[in-house]
């Protein structure tokens, strides 16, 4: 069984699609998801408190800047923004694939936790995430 989410993104940030998921998913199984986007990335983080995803946003921005900050000079994928090759960069550090456990019918994810795309790019983009549940 397989289907797309489409989740709208405004720049920099987390954005949870755990609900959508949750009301897709039947049965028993392995639910695998991974994003068609190589400058964004899943990510399975607490849902409970806000901070968590400022503070991740803000480490990551932090650890990789934008080409326009002297450390990053050095980068030569330059000319789709300032933004872009920093936002691979950060994909290529996180995951792009999540496996969940679905038991009957529901998510195997603890307490606070919630299936995100952590969106590394400025401006606003439609991201699709495939799901496949075997």
């Amino acid at each position: 069984m397989q289907t797309r989410f489409d989740i709208p993104t405004n720049g920099p940030g987390l954005y949870e699609f755990t609900a959508d998921v949750a009301a897709w998913v039947q049965g028993t199984g392995l639910l695998t998801l991974m994003i068609q986007h190589t400058s964004a990335s899943l990510l399975i983080q607490e849902n409970a408190d806000p901070e968590v995803q400022t503070d991740l946003q803000n480490f990551f921005a932090r650890l990789v800047p934008p080409t326009t900050d002297p450390s990053m000079a050095y980068l030569t994928h330059t000319y789709e923004g300032p933004d872009d090759m920093p936002a691979h960069i950060k994909a290529a550090m996180l995951p792009t694939q999540l496996s969940i456990p679905v038991t009957n019918g529901a998510l195997a994810l603890g307490t606070w936790q919630g299936i995100y795309v952590f969106e590394h790019r400025d401006r606003p983009h439609r991201r699709s995430v495939m799901a496949h549940l075997s």
